[in-house]
């Protein structure tokens, strides 16, 4: 079977964003985003979902970072949805709970169609390094739109906020893998309705 990948290009008067995706991958990944903790989510994610991803965004982080973080889900959650066609075959639903020390974070998602976003993520402090921390919502907020999923992220314990981001990213990675699975039992769109 052909591997389902693919490219989007997304260029805005504050960003210049190149992404590929190839979701039968093994977890190889280049990104380059200019913001540093973004960037190590990012592989964490790509690693977990045992996905191939190259991410090269170029933002105006002279004045924060942003629209570089927003516009990254976004274009990701376009290339996402690309790469999956009509979702034949797919399993469509995947949740993942991850422990991360004392952090332990659940994401549960739908390949839907419909972007929708619960996100209940206490994050203890404003910032990791020169990360602002609630850049975490606003990128998954942007994916779950543009890549037409129902996205849950739910927090039960932490503390430390790089940990309980880091979960996160991970438990993303992970439920994504499940979700965009080849089902051995069921053929078609996986709906009643025929579509998604």
């Amino acid at each position: 079977m052909q591997n389902r990948q693919a490219k989007i290009e997304r260029l805005t008067s504050e960003t210049n964003i190149a992404i590929e995706v190839n979701l039968d991958g093994s977890g190889q990944f280049q990104i380059a985003t200019g913001v540093g903790f973004f960037d190590h989510m990012l592989c964490l994610f790509a690693k977990h979902g045992a996905l191939d991803l190259v991410i090269k965004a170029q933002g105006d982080t002279y004045i924060d970072d942003h629209h570089t973080v927003e516009d990254v889900g976004i274009a990701l959650g376009q290339t996402i949805r690309q790469s999956l066609g009509d979702k034949s075959g797919i399993v469509r639903y995947g949740h993942a709970l991850v422990p991360m020390d004392e952090a332990l974070v659940l994401v549960a998602l739908d390949l839907s169609g419909r972007g929708h976003l619960e996100f209940d993520l206490p994050l203890p402090t404003a910032k990791v390094g020169n990360f602002d921390t609630e850049l975490v919502e606003e990128f998954f907020r942007a994916l779950a739109l543009n890549g037409g999923l129902t996205l849950h992220v739910r927090m039960f314990n932490g503390r430390n906020t790089h940990h309980i981001i880091e979960g996160a990213f991970k438990a993303l990675g992970r439920a994504l893998r499940q979700a965009v699975a080849r089902d051995q039992r069921l053929t078609g769109i996986p709906s009643t309705k025929g579509v998604l």
